[in-house]
């Protein structure tokens, strides 16, 4: 619930016409609140698949829809679909840092899936608030995050 209020606080997510979201798994802020008031407001909503060693996204409207994929973590089957320079896409994270550096589980998912420049959706990383440190290494590989909300709402925001 606390992470649906804060993202709605943002006008970037109530007014994309798509969002990338996840199915939390081991310990992750859930989305499903957030899901649901997407829903409510006709937002596409899409889910990451694993397919190699990229995620490919599809729609989903029913959050029972999903399916255990690879990892366990639940996706969609829906055909693949793309997030684009007005979307917005949630991601996952250990821990983030305050120029938006992201730890992830390490396997490279989310970084190699979005290109970085003016085609890439608004890139969001979701965590608890004790996740959130000073620094995290990071490396040419590694694909920063525009933005970090926890349950307590949005902490960091690159500038524009």
């Amino acid at each position: 619930m606390a992470l649906a209020a804060a993202a709605l606080e943002e006008p970037r997510v109530r007014r994309a016409a798509r969002v990338g979201l996840y199915a939390a798994s081991n310990g992750e802020l859930p989305t499903r609140a957030l899901f649901e008031a997407l829903g409510s407001l006709s937002i596409e909503r899409m889910f990451p698949r694993v397919e190699g060693d990229a995620l490919v996204w599809g729609v989903v409207h029913d959050w029972d829809a999903l399916v255990s994929g690879a990892f366990g973590i639940l996706e969609p089957r829906s055909e693949a679909a793309a997030l684009r320079a007005n979307d917005v896409a949630f991601v996952p994270g250990v821990a983030f840092d305050r120029s938006g550096g992201r730890l992830g589980r390490g396997g490279g998912h989310y970084d190699r899936t979005f290109p970085s420049g003016a085609e890439s959706p608004w890139l969001v990383g979701v965590g608890y608030s004790f996740q959130w440190v000073a620094e995290l290494p990071c490396d040419s590989r590694d694909r920063r995050m525009d933005a970090i909300v926890t349950e307590h709402g949005w902490i960091w925001r690159s500038r524009e």
